[in-house]
């Protein structure tokens, strides 16, 4: 582990170095594209397994040898990759096609399976659901010290402690952590909020993004930018130094975003980004390539031999949809029902262009801690350029409501989702629409048991009757910012009601849940997961912002 000691006093360095060239390029984005990203450390240059094993990772997966394609890329090689390849291809030339049987004993003799996560605690039966959570932390808290795979797993190392979902999930992801961070925070664990904003400054630096999750599988795509909410959260306790420290981190994350925008004339697009016929830029998500994910390798196989569409472009709607972090929903499906149908490339969601909106301010009070009111004042100006924009192309006047646009087609997709609340959580609303948007969520998402996620039943995790922590978290935080107090109680005392009946009856606490008849809930590509990381940290925040459910 010498190589983190060696980060943890590069890290200042390259800081330094790329804070200055900032100051001195004008910070343009063209400027910014021209900063080289920074060597990967050597115990990072590794390959996804679908390069470095791929025809046994293939073969395993097609097989259907482990009920969760994940279980494949996260099987750990005992020895060289390229011997193991070698042996697989002799073998079927000595065998022709190798049965299951003979494919699984191949598997056990040359990989070893992921470590599983432990989450059912040796608690006394009256365990609170708060200190439940609490004795959580050190189970899904991960040292890289101790978690060293050896040199071909698929894990990324990283330099500091991180806390893992949990179940399934044994890596840090991106979206995941700002919500278990939330629940760090008010266990005054701020060392491992620090240490994982720490740990995405290193990923930044050294892939020049925040990639999905830290396994090389992942390494293609992001997830929704939260890196600025949780310097955010950092600096409220930590001070505002701290946006001085992350400043290059914030900046590279923009460029990431905004690759290419310079590049592209009215209707045009490059990678996430589009610009309008009109001239408006927005952003959307996008996987960047165009084949199957490893991690669901033979599900996607299958997907695209029931569909009458070009495999690659199929492939490529898959990764951006599971860029977006709702993978699925009915939100990205022409036909709001079936897969086959996905077309997440061409839809401009309006979550993102809030986070983005949110990254654009925090870029600007950045710079104006850093003391160049120059700098602060262009990333104003286009925080107010996308709050506008966000309010004429993704506002729904008949319904009162915020939904995404398909920019391909011209028109928005009146998709009713709980991704409206973002503009409530980020105050890109203004004080019309956030009132309109309450009603629509009262009206058409409030259950029983909290927020749903849409109003269509499609058997897709992100769809009913299925809620979820971080948008219930969000939409408690929008409607509270807009004066719509009762509601956003009202969604949080269901949530915490939910998450406290499923834990009494099962011990857990889980990554989702049925909030229309409450319970664990289902759906999606696997089973339900425990830990569960952002179901804990928004819990814990719920109930600190509202004592009197924290008690009942």
């Amino acid at each position: 582990m010498e190589w983190l000691g060696n980060y943890r006093q590069m890290r200042l360095g390259w800081t330094t170095l790329l804070l200055t060239a900032l100051l001195l390029g004008g910070c343009g984005t063209q400027g910014i594209e021209r900063e080289p990203v920074q060597e990967a450390p050597a115990k990072t240059a590794r390959q996804s397994p679908d390069r470095t094993w791929g025809p046994v990772m293939k073969a395993v997966a097609m097989a259907q040898l482990y009920p969760d394609g994940k279980s494949v890329v996260d099987l750990v090689p005992k020895r060289d990759p390229a011997a193991i390849v070698a042996d697989f291809e002799r073998l079927q030339q000595q065998e022709g096609e190798i049965d299951k049987a003979r494919l699984q004993a191949f598997v056990d003799a040359n990989f070893d399976p992921r470590p599983e996560n432990e989450t059912r605690l040796s608690e006394a039966a009256d365990t609170s659901i708060e200190t439940h959570v609490v004795n959580l932390w050190p189970y899904l808290t991960r040292d890289p010290a101790d978690t060293d795979e050896g040199p071909w797993s698929s894990l990324v190392s990283l330099p500091e402690p991180y806390v893992v979902p949990g179940g399934r999930f044994n890596e840090m992801f991106y979206w995941d952590s700002y919500f278990t961070m939330l629940g760090l925070a008010r266990s005054d664990r701020f060392d491992l909020v620090r240490d994982m904003v720490d740990n995405f400054a290193w990923l930044i630096d050294t892939y020049g993004f925040v990639p999905n999750g830290t396994r090389t599988y992942f390494l293609t795509r992001s997830q929704p930018p939260f890196f600025a909410p949780m310097v955010a959260l950092l600096a409220e306790h930590d001070g505002e130094a701290v946006y001085r420290r992350y400043l290059p981190e914030l900046m590279r994350e923009h460029d990431y975003w905004m690759r290419g925008a310079d590049e592209i004339g009215p209707g045009e697009v490059r990678e996430h980004v589009v610009r309008l016929a009109d001239g408006t830029l927005l952003n959307r998500y996008h996987g960047s390539e165009n084949w199957p994910r490893p991690e669901a390798y033979a599900a996607e196989r299958e997907l695209a031999a029931r569909s009458d569409r070009p495999a690659p472009e199929l492939y490529g709607h898959l990764r951006a949809a599971a860029e977006s972090g709702w993978d699925f929903s009915s939100r990205w499906m022409a036909d709001g029902q079936h897969q086959t149908t996905i077309e997440t490339r061409d839809i401009l969601p309006v979550d993102l262009n809030a986070l983005l909106y949110q990254l654009e301010r925090t870029l600007a009070h950045a710079w104006r801690v850093q003391g160049d009111d120059s700098q602060a004042a262009r990333f104003e100006a286009l925080a107010e350029q996308r709050r506008s924009a966000i309010n004429r192309v993704f506002w729904q006047p008949d319904g009162g409501y915020y939904t995404d646009y398909d920019w391909r087609q011209g028109h928005l997709t009146d998709a009713i989702s709980a991704a409206m609340v973002y503009p409530l959580a980020f105050g890109v609303a203004d004080p019309a629409k956030a009132d309109a948007t309450a009603e629509t969520v009262r009206r058409e998402l409030l259950r029983a048991g909290g927020m749903v996620t849409t109003t269509h039943n499609t058997g897709e995790q992100w769809d009913a009757p299925n809620g979820w922590a971080p948008l219930q978290w969000l939409a408690v935080s929008g409607l509270d910012r807009y004066g719509h107090d009762d509601l956003a109680e009202t969604i949080a005392r269901r949530w915490i009601e939910t998450n406290r009946a499923v834990y009494q009856q099962t011990g857990k606490l889980v990554e989702k849940y049925d909030v229309v008849d409450p319970a664990v809930g289902g759906g999606g590509e696997y089973d339900v997961v425990d830990g569960f990381g952002w179901t804990n940290g928004v819990l814990l925040d719920l109930m600190h912002r509202y004592p009197s459910q924290a008690s009942q």
